[in-house]
């Protein structure tokens, strides 16, 4: 497989394996797809709950907090 990455991209792989923080650009490649694709099942897992939410809205089901603490309480309580 061959990649082409743009002249910065390339300059911020290099300064990351010569930091020590990774032995080479595979590494990070792997890493930052590995990010990718975490960033996108959490996106779908909000999209959907947010969707739950919404009709939850609509049909009157709603939950009142004073603060904080009672949002936190009420968000972990199972469903």
């Amino acid at each position: 497989m061959n990649i082409s990455l743009t002249p910065e991209l390339e300059n911020v792989i290099k300064a990351e394996v010569d930091s020590g923080l990774y032995n080479n650009a595979s590494e990070i490649i792997r890493e930052a797809l590995r990010e990718s694709i975490k960033r996108e099942r959490e996106s779908d897992w909000l999209q959907r709950e947010a969707s739950i939410g919404f009709v939850q809205l609509e049909a009157g089901q709603l939950v009142s907090v004073k603060s904080k603490q009672e949002l936190m309480d009420a968000v972990r309580q199972p469903a």
